[in-house]
């Protein structure tokens, strides 16, 4: 019997929950050299470079630098866990902002490199 149903001819782009997805995606590369290119020009830029630093990644800075700080005049130094634990308390005071400032001024160096080279092409 001949079919008097036409056949779909792309794949349904709904979800299960009836969502559809508008976005296209992008066509898978012809070759591995188009691949290849692809993978390269997806890595340029360091991702840690591209965001600006926070209070928190300086907080976790100053307290492993401190942990490490207390460590080291415990065990190399011979010093009592006391009297180490109050000079890493005021290192984790100095730490922690002097990294955040550090970082901030580090990352508007690179933004301003960043928008030059722009600038230039």
């Amino acid at each position: 019997m001949a079919q008097t149903k036409r056949k779909r001819r792309r794949k349904h782009r709904g979800t299960q929950g009836g969502r559809i997805d508008t976005k296209r995606r992008a066509a898978r590369p012809r070759n591995r050299e188009e691949a290849r290119a692809r993978a390269r020009a997806g890595r340029k830029g360091s991702p840690r470079g591209d965001r600006p630093p926070t209070w928190r990644s300086a907080v976790i800075r100053g307290v492993v630098a401190a942990a490490i700080f207390i460590v080291l005049l415990v065990l190399l130094f011979g010093r009592s866990a006391g009297p180490a634990l109050g000079l890493g308390a005021f290192m984790l005071v100095f730490y922690i902002p002097a990294g955040y400032y550090i970082d901030t001024m580090m990352w508007r160096r690179r933004e301003r490199a960043r928008i030059r080279a722009g600038e230039g092409k």
